[in-house]
């Protein structure tokens, strides 16, 4: 193979008509070899020095090298751990800016840089070979025919509903989908998945992580799997488990997102850049650990041979250096303009943020990407916290982001099991305001979720009160104890009628309670319908039947699809449920109009004295469709709505306020009786609201005059 100089620019492997051109960025390395192999799991058949140092950048260009090659990196420097130096040539390397990957990580002692039981640990030098246990590269063909899909719209934040799911477990027990390609991107994108997620009325699909990551050998050892993926190796590759085509995985990917895009969804991924799969000082040596690992790392002061772990993993990515920003921003923008995903969750965002002082909302990589032209086109959230010192920060990133707001979660779970007041969740109905309404930032900005992929389904949280982990070979120990669950009166499944349609209404009640907030509403793939995990909570190793969307589904679950559904296209009829202002609660000296007003059962607004009554569980939310919209003083036009919660025991008589102009109310949802018709009623007129029950209504612009038997009938029997 005829070697030349080569471009530091692009970093990676980049296929032209004569080869490929290697560049890897390491600040203290002294050598950098690249190489070529016949086969994943094959033989070494060439190595070559990247001849030229640029910018600390190794890089050289190599003729014949074609997409298709494997390849993989050896660095050599200092082995000097407690100076933060583990150079170790024997060691292959993983590039940190593969494409993509081919073939599995084998826990084997060779593939750690130090000699384990050897005296000094992880300060002795381990000779061995790594290559025959660790994946290879692969240089890519990056061409695809996206058929004018570049030019396609985003949805408005304002529109968006996020659904989050995982590649293998949304697919796996589908049997719409061709048997081949179930638990894959091809499976993801196929025609009857895409259907069904549009049928829903969810706009975003949020993946869980894809980037190449490995499976921790203490789970191979239990027969268990890192199901979820937080375990990144790889920042610019498609995990190829998820690739019915392995070669091909790239454009599998690409394939997938089309399809997906085809039917009007956003692709939104789950990304891992706060670690990496190798761990503290007694971690293998992969790639970012043997490449540089001063500079890819947060290293202790004046301890170096020992990693800042405010991940909680081992080890944290050090966000701090310009080139691992770089490497980040450049993940980012490939990922937009390769592969035209629409956005990215950021996975413990804190620590993106955090600077060896502490969290800035100004730090390096918060202002790389803020004057980013690409990445502003593309939804941006952050999980907005981590273990580390000041690592919770909901509500403190800055303009342009989203966040997961587990406030919201924590009210309303709490609220539907007697345990919250109106007051503690009046708030969370409006977009948290409280926490996100500064510089602009809009409501949309409250990512609001009552279950996620970490944690109890929605079933599980009106179905248990303790967790049941025991299949993660933990003893049980793992996973949270505070869930703020209740299990309606018995733990686990149950032939108890009354309980089981406690159950069904109570998630029916967070499922209405999530799509009538204020916000950005999320769910879980599979609450929809009502998914078990069987208690597990922390199911991040069960990549079985536990963790697998199972789509055999009871008449219990295809009424609750079809209740999600009804709330879905309630979602999207009405502007009112999805303003792009805060409400403030107070009358608009402008318009002569208050946006938001709380009701009492008694139809009057609410007082401070029952505000202040911690057993106030049952009130309205009134939103008025004449408030102002934007930031022109003008009246709006939009549908006012009536919400309805109660959480007490029993029944409620709620008296249906007159409002201006004497005008009816039209009911649209009753999670007692989801199926009943809309129905108009009387201004004044007293509804029984069930225990533990929501109700919808529409202000009609004239007197509702139903059939008095009727209407009596109805309201004797609270919906019934």
């Amino acid at each position: 193979m005829r070697i030349s100089e080569g471009k530091p620019y692009p970093l990676g492997a980049t296929a032209d008509a004569n080869g490929a051109n290697f560049a890897v960025f390491s600040a203290h390395a002294t050598r950098v070899d690249v190489c070529i192999f016949d086969a994943p799991d094959g033989r070494e058949i060439d190595r070559f020095e990247l001849p030229e140092y640029t910018d600390e950048v190794f890089h050289g260009h190599v003729a014949g090298v074609v997409p298709g090659s494997f390849y993989g990196f050896r660095a050599h420097g200092p082995f000097e751990p407690e100076a933060g130096h583990r150079f170790n040539p024997n060691k292959l390397l993983l590039d940190p800016y593969a494409r993509a990957h081919a073939g599995k990580l084998a826990w084997d002692p060779a593939v750690f840089g130090y000699t384990i039981g050897a005296d000094g640990d992880d300060l002795t030098f381990d000779e061995r070979d790594s290559a025959p246990f660790v994946p290879k590269c692969a240089v890519v063909d990056p061409s695809f025919d996206w058929r004018g899909e570049y030019h396609r719209r985003s949805v408005p934040w304002d529109h968006t509903i996020v659904y989050e799911a995982h590649v293998k477990g949304f697919t796996k027990l589908n049997p719409e989908v061709d048997e081949g390609l179930r638990g894959f991107y091809a499976g993801l994108g196929s025609k009857p998945v895409v259907d069904y997620v549009r049928s829903l009325g969810v706009t975003t699909v949020e993946l869980l992580p894809v980037h190449t990551f490995v499976d921790d050998s203490f789970l191979l050892e239990r027969g268990l799997r890192n199901y979820w993926g937080y375990n990144s190796i790889g920042f610019f590759a498609p995990d190829p488990r998820y690739a019915a085509d392995v070669p091909n995985s790239l454009r599998e990917f690409k394939e997938m997102i089309a399809r997906l895009h085809d039917g009007g969804l956003e692709v939104i991924l789950d990304v891992v850049y706060n670690h990496t799969a190798e761990g503290n000082e007694l971690g293998p040596t992969l790639s970012f650990k043997g490449i540089d690992n001063r500079s890819y790392y947060r290293l202790v002061p004046d301890q170096e041979r020992y990693y800042v772990n405010d991940t909680g993993t081992g080890n944290t990515l050090n966000l701090s250096h310009p080139r691992v920003i770089q490497m980040v921003a450049d993940s980012l923008r490939y990922w937009v303009s390769e592969t035209r995903v629409d956005g990215f969750r950021f996975d413990l965002g804190t620590i993106l943020a955090r600077e060896p002082e502490g969290f800035k909302t100004e730090s390096g990589f918060l202002k790389a990407v803020g004057q980013d032209p690409l990445l502003a086109e593309v939804k941006l959230i952050a999980e907005p916290w981590d273990c580390g010192p000041g690592g919770y920060q909901v509500g403190g990133f800055p303009p342009g982001w989203a966040e997961w707001n587990d406030t919201f979660r924590d009210s309303v779970r709490d609220y539907w099991r007697g345990m919250a007041s109106a007051k503690a969740l009046a708030p969370r109905l409006c977009a948290s305001a409280d926490k996100f309404n500064f510089r602009g930032r809009k409501p949309w900005a409250s990512v609001n979720f009552i279950a996620a992929h970490d944690g109890f389904t929605l079933r599980d949280l009106v179905s248990h009160n303790d967790k049941h982990n025991d299949a993660n070979g933990e003893d049980n120990r793992d996973g949270h104890s505070d869930n703020r669950s209740w299990n309606c009166g018995a733990e686990g499944p149950t032939d108890d009628h009354e309980i089981c349609a406690l159950r069904w209404r109570q998630m029916r009640n967070f499922l209405a309670t999530l799509m009538l907030s204020q916000g950005t509403p999320m769910i879980a793939a599979g609450d929809e319908f009502g998914r078990t995990q069987n208690g597990n909570n922390n199911a991040y190793s069960q990549d079985n039947e536990i963790s697998w969307v199972d789509w055999r589904l009871d008449e219990d679950q295809q009424a609750l699809v079809q209740f999600f559904r009804q709330l879905t296209a309630l979602f999207h009829r009405y502007p009112v449920l999805r303003r792009s202002r805060f409400f403030t609660g107070e009358t608009n000296p402008y318009i002569d109009v208050k946006d938001v007003t709380w009701i009492d059962a008694n139809g009057s607004e609410m007082k401070p004295k029952t505000w202040d009554n911690e057993h106030t569980r049952c009130f309205g939310m009134l939103l008025d469709g004449r408030a102002q919209t934007t930031g022109i003083k003008r009246r709006g036009s939009d549908a006012t709505l009536l919400i309805v919660f109660n959480a007490h025991h029993d029944v409620v008589k709620f008296r249906l306020p007159l409002y201006y102009e004497t005008s009816g109310w039209n009911r649209l949802i009753d999670t007692n009786a989801p199926d009943l018709p809309a129905r108009k009623f009387r201004g004044g007129a007293a509804y029984k609201a069930t225990g533990r029950s929501l109700l919808l209504f529409e202000r009609m612009a004239t007197e509702a005059r139903p059939d008095r038997g009727q209407e009596e009938a109805d309201l004797a029997g609270g919906a019934a």
